[in-house]
């Protein structure tokens, strides 16, 4: 088959994806494993073979993601359940003071959405932005938009989220180096999409807090866990997978010798071994320290695993798509095509990622459905680790790009503020796409820099 037809096939794949997902609905699970069987069947394969690498693709994909993705939402739903998320973004408030309180939710937002999912934060954290907007009497924009960027920065960009974790996964980037490097570019990301867009917007839209809205009772912030148990529970799993990494690369240089304790730092610094320890670290401290029931903490468990477990397939289905797109030869094919235009992969994976984003909504589906279709080009092209954290990193800029009405969080964000849709496109939607613009320039420029 020539190259063009193959090229042809992955066109056709994505707009067969689309069609699915938006004109009938179909869950984006099952979508993708039809489009995985459309394309396989379409290039050449064998029935049986394209059935062998769906179970190839699926299970190689979530051997990983399941069990990081599973202990970072339990770790989440424990944080937010014991009121740690509230108690980080209440000191930073009172730290800062009301004048600057905008830096305050940006910072809250950026270390919340680590460990818990977007729309959780918000709406935890969204009565204190209520309350700030009351007290001062500005837009409740003027703090809303700072916290929302926090959390989409870091919910696109620092695992163990599962977008970054996912994507990670599928085309075979270290996870320290994704972190190391989304903590490097989102910060300032969040900086400008967050408390200097939030000033702007705020001044064009005057969003007061809903009447409904009735302050927190000061007895309720005594029984909230501390600041510092909170951000030391956070940044133990960040911190030991960080050093795991530094620890393999030195000892791949020839820095460090290989011994017990390199082989014991870079076990503790696993993912699974530094989640893990994480998430049993929250359950002593921020659960049955402070009271919950065994009982109590178990159920939480199980409700957390509810949302991943819809994450943890969609992944595993983005597995699948990359597997057949090797297998079938389209991966080489896609490979020699972009080396002839020279075409940098961070640029495509975020072109990529964009375009699904806009067409169908959902980052999730945006961030795998572009990590499944990169990844056998860069099984070609070997980029350097680095490089392919930055290829992380631009796709889940990419996926993060003009929100609008066929996005959920749109309308989470819109009925929260209490704005109109025209409202909501003229604030969430540019700060979405300044996320997304800046993260694409950010990482094409890191990218030209290493080399």
């Amino acid at each position: 088959m020539t190259q063009t037809f193959l090229l042809l096939t992955v066109a056709a794949a994505v707009i067969l994806l689309l069609f699915l997902v938006l004109k009938l609905k179909i869950n984006a699970f099952i979508a993708l494993l039809v489009v995985s069987m459309f394309v396989g069947l379409t290039a050449g394969m064998k029935a049986d073979q394209v059935l062998d690498s769906i179970q190839k693709g699926m299970g190689g994909t979530l051997g990983f993601v399941a069990t990081v993705v599973g202990l970072g939402a339990i770790f989440g739903q424990i944080l937010e359940s014991s009121g740690g998320a509230e108690s980080m973004a209440k000191y930073l408030v009172g730290k800062f003071g009301t004048g600057k309180a905008s830096w305050a939710m940006v910072i809250t937002g950026f270390f919340v959405a680590i460990p818990v999912f977007f729309d959780v934060g918000f709406i935890i954290l969204v009565p204190i932005v209520y309350a700030l907007s009351r007290d001062t009497k500005k837009s409740v924009l003027y703090y809303g938009i700072p916290l929302l960027a926090g959390l989409a920065v870091t919910h696109s960009f620092v695992p163990p989220t599962p977008g970054p974790v996912a994507v990670a996964d599928i085309i075979h980037a270290q996870l320290g180096y994704v972190i190391l490097w989304g903590f490097l570019l989102s910060f300032p990301i969040a900086i400008l999409a967050g408390p200097v867009w939030g000033r702007h917007i705020s001044r064009k839209i005057n969003i007061a807090p809903p009447g409904y809205f009735d302050l927190p009772r000061e007895s309720d912030n005594q029984n909230l866990p501390s600041f510092s148990a909170i951000i030391t529970l956070i940044g133990i799993p960040l911190i030991l997978i960080l050093l795991a990494t530094f620890t393999d690369v030195m000892v791949q240089k020839g820095i460090v010798v290989q011994g017990k304790l390199t082989d014991m730092i870079k076990f503790i610094g696993h993912p699974f071994s530094a989640l893990t320890l994480s998430t049993l670290l929250s359950i002593y401290f921020l659960g049955i320290r402070r009271g919950m029931s065994r009982q109590y903490i178990l159920e939480l468990s199980t409700k957390a695993l509810g949302p991943a477990g819809i994450i943890i397939l969609i992944t595993g289905a983005g597995g699948v798509l990359k597997q057949v797109l090797i297998d079938s030869g389209i991966g080489n094919m896609m490979a020699e095509s972009i080396a002839g235009k020279a075409l940098p992969p961070v640029l495509l994976a975020w072109v990529m990622a964009a375009i699904v984003r806009v067409t169908q909504g959902s980052a999730t589906v945006a961030m795998i459905t572009a990590a499944g279709l990169i990844a056998p080009v860069l099984e070609v092209v070997h980029p350097s680790e680095v490089q392919k954290a930055l290829i992380v990193l631009a796709i889940a800029s990419g996926a993060t790009i003009l929100s609008h009405v066929n996005d959920s969080g749109f309308w989470l964000v819109g009925k929260y503020l209490g704005m109109t849709e025209k409202q909501t496109l003229k604030s969430w939607t540019v700060m979405e796409t300044i996320i997304a613009l800046s993260g694409l320039v950010l990482t094409l420029l890191v990218s030209f820099l290493v080399g």
